[in-house]
């Protein structure tokens, strides 16, 4: 028989914007302690030493503050032991790290999960990141023979369940001078696969919408927001535009991510058997959500990371390989990936760096196997090759 616990707790990997402004909102509204994990010491501190910090809401209809308490920080890196008995107790990881920093994480996760009691019910692991299929990425790496022994994988389940998710909200760059307060949009949608828990009961967590079938929304989600700020970020960039806001008061800019959502909502409405009306009223929304002057974010952060959003699951490439094999319109999407090859030598931005270099170094085909993973049998890999053999030769031009 499981303990019955008088105090939930979770532990939240990734104290930055979208886990303090979104993720640990919800676990506090629910009534949850929640630990933050991370390695940037200056945040921890601030952290540990603010009883309390504000989570600030802006939509069309005005603004709402919410303040969130009852929390603690522990340093990852300097740390490890605390934060794996903080895991071995809890009844919920949850992380925002990015889809790259999951390896890194996975080992100290695995450590509290191997720690937990025989008599405590599973942990529930849920990554909450801008990817298809995060939480499975993570419980990969925490299930690999370097973090977790092959004799505890067959009773694993018993002490930890790995649940998928689809987030949105959109967190712009914050007022360097806010500190721990953050400011976010009003609109949020969290939806998170119920079948990994059979028989047990999910977590009670404010604001999840709990479902058997993921894909639809995460598709729907990442095939939409993600490839329309996007597009709206890298055309805004080509152009000097400052902020998404601005990028988007150019005609020409917003019908190219309009065309690229029309394209997308094509794969949307056939494979998910989603309804054209209803999704074309999301692609409204999310037009004037990624549009909101109130949250202003510049190109270059929301264009960041290019290798990634150029990747083969990411939000040019996935859809528009499928609409190829399908036979349908992908045009506009192969407009859209131009603009991120384009995103290069970016300040700050270390992907942009690493993109000039294979741009430069690479031949077109050797760029698109490595950057977009597309193999020569795809119908869409002679296009990107067109479009990577064309930005190459601008460059040279240049």
């Amino acid at each position: 028989m499981a303990v019955q616990k008088t105090t939930k707790k979770a532990v939240h990997f990734g104290a930055g914007n979208i886990g303090r402004g979104f993720v640990a909102c919800f676990l506090h509204n629910s009534g949850y302690e929640v630990v933050f994990a991370d390695v940037a010491g200056p945040l921890i501190d601030a952290l540990n030493s603010t009883p309390s910090y504000k989570v600030i809401e802006v939509g069309t209809e005005g603004t709402t503050e919410s303040t969130i308490t009852n929390y603690r920080a522990i340093n990852s890196k300097t740390h490890e032991e605390d934060l794996v008995r903080e895991i071995a107790s809890a009844d919920v990881v949850t992380c925002s790290v990015g889809p790259n920093v999951l390896k890194f994480i996975a080992p100290v996760i695995a450590k509290g999960v191997d720690m937990r009691p025989t008599d405590a019910d599973p942990i529930a692991v849920i990554a909450c990141e801008n990817a298809i299929g995060a939480t499975d990425t993570l419980a990969g790496h925490i299930k690999h023979p370097d973090n977790t022994p092959g004799h505890r994988l067959d009773d694993h389940h018993e002490r930890a369940r790995y649940a998928n998710s689809a987030i949105d909200r959109i967190v712009p760059a914050q007022d360097p001078e806010a500190g721990l307060d953050v400011t976010l949009e009003k609109f949020y949608e969290w939806v998170v696969d119920r079948t990994p828990f059979g028989d047990h009961q999910v977590p009670s967590i404010e604001g999840i919408n709990w479902v058997d079938h993921l894909e639809p929304f995460i598709e729907r989600k990442l095939y939409t927001v993600n490839t329309g700020h996007a597009t709206a970020a890298y055309f805004g960039y080509n152009r000097n535009k400052r902020t998404v806001y601005d990028a988007l008061q150019d005609r020409d800019i917003r019908g190219q991510v309009e065309a690229a959502l029309r394209n997308t909502a094509t794969l949307i409405t056939d494979k998910h058997d989603i309804p054209e009306d209803q999704q074309m009223a999301y692609v409204k929304k999310i037009m004037k959500r990624i549009g909101n002057p109130h949250l202003e974010d510049a190109v270059e952060r929301v264009g960041r990371a290019p290798l990634r959003k150029l990747s083969r699951k990411e939000r040019f490439i996935g859809p528009a390989a499928e609409l190829a094999e399908r036979g349908e319109d992908f045009e506009s999407l192969l407009h859209a990936a131009e603009m991120a090859f384009r995103f290069q030598n970016v300040d700050g931005d270390e992907e942009s760096q690493e993109l000039a270099k294979l741009m430069a170094e690479l031949a077109p085909q050797d760029v698109v196997a490595k950057v977009c993973g597309l193999t020569p049998t795809e119908k869409l890999y002679p296009r990107v090759v067109e479009v990577v053999r064309r930005v190459q030769a601008d460059s040279q031009e240049d």
